[in-house]
């Protein structure tokens, strides 16, 4: 699907939820974009999208996609933090749709967004929530590293760690949000038993706040 914004499975997406705004001119940064999904609904929704993955494939896919839908996404190969390439002060939204689980160092990643953000700018993002491990049976504590099905390791970051890191990045927490289930839906393959009961996706807004 790339002509709507998801933040994670069996939840409300962005035309509901309403986070992100008019994009229209805009300048968005996606992180974690993979095959650029995203990217290419705001595009379509007439931003100026860029999309940064660490994985050639994945990006390879993202130009293909890109393509068909005849749309322009600038895509950078790299770590999340690798921003380089960036002015301070040019983006006007970042967005990352659960690809922050795989960062060990999230602080590292929201200097860098913080300082391409333009003052008052929003970072959007979600993470399978902190909390849903405890419905799996695992430690609330226990940060990881644990391998996922597809051999990329996993970091769990609790509330206090993602408040903590976007406050000390000087960034303000403007949106918390626990969507529950879509009800009456039919369920994605990543619906477990266990998603009736638990948070399975926490989202954030957060604003850049100064320099």
């Amino acid at each position: 699907m790339t002509d709507s914004v998801t933040y994670g499975p069996d939840i409300p997406g962005e035309a509901d939820l309403r986070l992100l705004g008019d994009l229209r001119g805009k300048r968005v940064l996606e992180l974690g974009c993979g095959s650029a999904a995203a990217s290419i609904a705001f595009a379509r929704a007439g931003a100026r999208p860029i999309g940064v993955d660490s994985s050639a494939e994945r990006l390879a896919e993202a130009r293909r996609l890109a393509a068909e839908a005849e749309v322009k996404v600038e895509l950078r190969q790299g770590d999340l933090a690798d921003l380089a390439f960036l002015r301070a002060d040019t983006v006007d939204t970042a967005f990352s749709a659960w690809s922050f689980q795989y960062v060990e160092d999230l602080g590292r990643v929201l200097r860098q967004v913080h300082r391409v953000l333009k003052v008052g700018a929003p970072l959007v993002f979600s993470l399978p929530h902190p909390a849903y491990c405890l419905a799996e049976g695992r430690s609330y504590f226990d940060r990881g590293p644990h391998d996922e099905a597809g051999g990329r390791p996993v970091f769990q970051h609790t509330l206090s760690d993602l408040y903590m890191g976007l406050t000390r990045t000087s960034f303000r927490v403007d949106v918390l949000l626990e969507p529950e289930p879509l009800p009456g839906a039919q369920r994605s393959g990543s619906w477990t038993e266990h998603m009736d009961r638990a948070p399975r996706t926490l989202i954030v807004r957060a604003r850049k706040e100064g320099h």
